[in-house]
């Protein structure tokens, strides 16, 4: 995907934010006063993985000559990034291009339980579909677990020791920024 250097865009770190705001001109599109708004503001989104993914000399460069991080990683794809925004397996890449190793994850694409108000709603149900994501995703043994969503985020850390990131997180610290 090339980027208009001079277009400003709408970027979003959060899936569950990203999938909602690319549905803007869909759902706005009866609308007179926020058609056409709505439009720009779907026309200008950008998800980081899709900024990164064109930077990656850039990201090369700033990882340089560090070291190898032999840190393992398990990624896991929340649904509003695999299925609202259709984000298949970038963010693994960028992880692997900054050293990090990624574990195989069993039903990737299986719901960890979160779903926004979900976990609320249904409870006793979310937490079996949190310790199913978990036993899969711990199943590599990671050193960590990263995600692309505040509420997996959250959701996932209050069921498990193992640390619990953003991705973007990880491609930071490995920048030392």
């Amino acid at each position: 995907m090339e980027l208009d250097a001079g277009a400003e865009s709408v970027v979003l770190s959060a899936s569950g934010c990203g999938s909602f705001v690319a549905e803007y001109a869909h759902l706005l599109q009866g609308d007179a006063a926020y058609a056409a708004k709505a439009g720009r503001v779907t026309a200008a989104l950008r998800d980081l993985t899709a900024i990164l993914s064109t930077e990656t000399a850039s990201l090369d460069a700033g990882l340089g000559a560090l070291p190898a991080k032999p840190a393992s990683v398990a990624f896991q794809s929340p649904c509003s990034f695999q299925h609202g925004l259709r984000n298949r397996g970038e963010v693994e890449r960028l992880l692997m291009r900054a050293g990090y190793a990624c574990t195989p994850v069993a039903d990737a694409h299986l719901c960890c339980g979160s779903a926004g108000t979900y976990s609320i709603l249904q409870p006793e149900l979310s937490k079996q579909l949190r310790s199913n994501k978990l036993a899969a995703l711990s199943a590599g043994k990671p050193a960590r677990i990263a995600t692309a969503n505040i509420g997996c985020l959250t959701h996932l850390a209050s069921g498990t020791t193992t640390p619990v990131d953003h991705w973007i997180e990880l491609i930071a610290e490995r920048l030392g920024v």
